[in-house]
């Protein structure tokens, strides 16, 4: 079973807040997504926090694990090296970490569990796609995390390492998510609307 990793730490320039803290359907996308990667079979749950990170400690549920990644500001990299890090840490360590970030509330738990099945062990590196095109949510098999850790640099992520290498394999679930992000307060209110 594959740990639940919520990249959830930016501070939402383009949105005006953080998004962590965003409420669509009375609830925080905090909280959203970290239902939908428990209600999708990962376990244990680490939320990776920076900006307003008391603000949204105070929303997790009870034994959802968190970290503060002190140079959140650095970008989504910042963010993924601290999560890695902090999953490493535990006892036992996870096998795979199922990466999701907190600004897709479109991602369903229908495709965290697709990822999470599709899992063959600690060599695992698989990507959501939608209609062919890679998104989220990705899951990183632990022989790979040493190796993203150093790729990950500024808002890209592990999108250089995933791009380069040959074992990636993508994962169709456009039939079970919408992965639109929601970046801005007019995205946020499409998707309200909607």
């Amino acid at each position: 079973m594959p740990a639940g990793l919520l990249l959830a730490a930016g501070a939402g320039r383009r949105m005006g807040r953080p998004k962590a803290l965003i409420e669509f359907e009375d609830e925080p996308f905090v909280r959203r997504a970290l239902r939908v990667l428990g209600d999708g079979g990962a376990a244990p749950l680490l939320v990776v926090l920076g900006a307003a990170a008391d603000e949204v400690r105070a929303l997790l549920p009870p034994g959802v694990l968190a970290v503060q990644a002190r140079d959140w500001a650095d970008g989504m990299g910042a963010s993924l090296r601290a999560g890695l890090d902090a999953l490493a840490a535990l006892d036992p360590v996870p096998e795979a970490a199922l990466v999701h970030l907190v600004d897709l509330p479109g991602v369903t738990s229908g495709a965290i569990a697709r990822l999470a099945v599709a899992a063959t062990g600690p060599e695992a590196l698989l990507r959501a796609a939608y209609q062919g095109r890679p998104g989220h949510p990705v899951l990183i098999g632990r022989r790979h995390w040493g190796a993203v850790c150093e790729a990950a640099v500024g808002d890209a992520g592990a999108r250089g390492y995933l791009a380069d290498h040959p074992g990636l394999r993508l994962v169709e679930c456009g039939d079970l998510a919408e992965p639109d992000d929601v970046d801005t307060p007019e995205q946020l209110a499409r998707l309200r609307g909607a």
